[in-house]
């Protein structure tokens, strides 16, 4: 550009002065657009509900959880077990796994083996009602999922035997039981007694409600020693003389346990598609796995695989009993949960057991108080952290301080247990709310019916959650309750879409 044809600068200085003047009087000017006003303010969004299975073990072998006494009246059974579940529903706990099959017995009525003799003191005896339909109807009333825990092979004491009823397998099917050091046990390998345990976990799913058929870490019995101390054989020579196939006899002691996992998840979901099956091995698959770990070898000594049982896809949750301390230097907490969530290959749940009945035990590998919330952070800090199990009762609810110390913090907000999507990926449809005096009723839409109500309420401006059962269809606005949200939770655990009230 020639220099007689530039703007000289102070022109241009100028320009500029003179549109930002204008620009501030038209900013001012009264007959210009008027000042943004500030809106209502944004409300703030309700908190999601949490997810995390928060679960409890109740054993009732030997009398250990409940009932105490196996002298105790049906009405003082009853009392017993109101008092845990409201003591483990005020602690903030969502899952409760009632052990209901301990020995080829049953802690319900079964035309398939005989009454457990913890509930009256004599083995075949009449309680007078039904202890798991109980379990099951008032671990609902609180929110609460119910797992039936079975062993499917462990069959009673030896010390026992004479006690043991007309109608147990060891008296009316004596060929398929096995006389191992002090115990009796169900041979594994005996297609029949296959079968039979099957039929019996069939026909708890079939008759009642619960959320999860649950098997622990009893397949083929521990070893145990004779006087001189060496191991006893697991006494199926002839049964793998009939059934071995030319196999290892480890190799086939591991197919049958194999087979009857698989089968077992196969049978449940062909009854009721959306329970869930769980199964709580030991903590160990084998030693070295992960390096640095020792201890028993769960694969070679006890026949279970289970790592097979999570990559196969024969569980919708594992709950590996991870009973030691984070601080442990063979059997790390840490360590050995980390390789668990690695063997995960297929995105089941994972939620390890952890030993509240360690805690202030007064053994020389006790636990403080603090190591049980300790490992519960741990494992939450894990992205596939979503749970855990506690055994067990007596020692999560009765003893220590360890129910307050979680009700009080890592269990203060409720939580709902994580949905299970390969079961079922479609959510069920959103309820419709409607007032009525001091309530919100709840009206189920067509469709999926819903198998929780998943409930968030806020007043004076805080929110709570809490989880009710299908059949709970109201929700109290006292206290100053002014918006309520509710989910549909399918048996799957998918969420619906929220249905809002708000006080006028």
């Amino acid at each position: 550009m020639n220099s007689a044809h530039r703007p000289s600068r102070s022109w241009s200085r100028n320009r500029v002065a003179v549109a930002l003047a204008a620009l501030a009087a038209g900013c001012s000017d009264p007959s210009g657009p008027p000042d943004p006003q500030p809106g209502p303010p944004v409300e703030e969004a309700a908190p999601e509900m949490a997810r995390e299975t928060r679960g409890l073990w109740i054993a009732t072998v030997a009398n250990i959880d409940w009932p105490t006494r196996p002298t105790l009246t049906g009405d003082q059974q009853r009392a017993e077990m109101v008092d845990i579940l409201t003591r483990a529903a005020a602690a903030g706990i969502n899952t409760i796994v009632f052990q209901v099959r301990p020995a080829a017995d049953a802690l319900y009525p079964s035309t398939l083996e005989p009454w457990a003799s913890m509930l009256t003191g004599t083995q075949g005896t009449d309680p007078g009602y039904d202890p798991l339909a109980f379990a099951i109807q008032e671990a609902h009333a609180r929110g609460m999922e119910l797992h039936a825990w079975i062993n499917p092979f462990r069959a009673g004491n030896t010390a026992d035997s004479a006690k043991l009823a007309p109608s147990h397998l060891f008296n009316t099917r004596r060929e398929l039981v096995r006389v191992y050091g002090t115990q009796l046990w169900l041979d594994p390998g005996e297609p029949e007694a296959q079968e039979h345990s099957m039929r019996v976990v069939a026909d708890i799913a079939r008759r009642y409600d619960v959320d999860a058929v649950h098997a622990d870490d009893y397949f083929y019995p521990y070893v145990q020693n004779d006087a001189a101390g060496r191991a006893i054989p697991f006494p199926d020579d002839a049964t793998y003389a009939r059934h071995g196939a030319g196999m290892a006899r480890d190799d086939w002691r591991r197919a049958n346990i194999d087979r009857f996992v698989e089968r077992m998840y196969r049978e449940v979901h062909a009854i009721k598609p959306t329970i869930k099956v769980g199964i709580s091995p030991f903590g160990i698959w084998r030693p070295g796995f992960p390096a640095g770990v020792q201890g028993l070898d769960a694969y070679a000594s006890i026949y279970a695989d289970s790592r097979k049982w999570l990559q196969e896809g024969w569980v919708d949750y594992l709950a590996p009993q991870l009973y030691w301390a984070i601080t442990a230097p063979r059997q790390s907490y840490p360590a050995l949960l980390d390789w668990w969530f690695e063997q995960n290959t297929r995105g089941r749940h994972v939620w390890p057991g952890l030993a509240a009945y360690r805690v202030n035990n007064g053994t020389a590998s006790a636990f403080t108080l603090q190591e049980i919330p300790d490992q519960i952070r741990l494992t939450r800090a894990r992205r596939a952290g979503t749970g855990h199990f506690l055994y067990n009762t007596t020692w999560a609810l009765r003893r220590n301080d360890l129910a307050a110390l979680l009700a009080g913090d890592l269990y203060r907000e409720a939580a709902l247990v994580p949905a299970s999507p390969w079961l079922d990926p479609a959510p069920p449809p959103a309820p419709a709310l409607a007032s009525s005096g001091g309530t919100v009723q709840i009206k189920p839409a067509a469709g999926e019916p819903a198998r929780w109500w998943a409930v968030r309420t806020r007043a004076a401006g805080a929110w709570k959650a809490r989880v009710q059962f299908a059949s709970q269809r109201s929700v109290s606005t006292d206290g100053g309750v002014d918006r309520v949200l509710v989910q549909a939770v399918d048996q799957a655990g998918n969420l619906s879409p929220a249905a809002e009230w708000r006080r006028p």
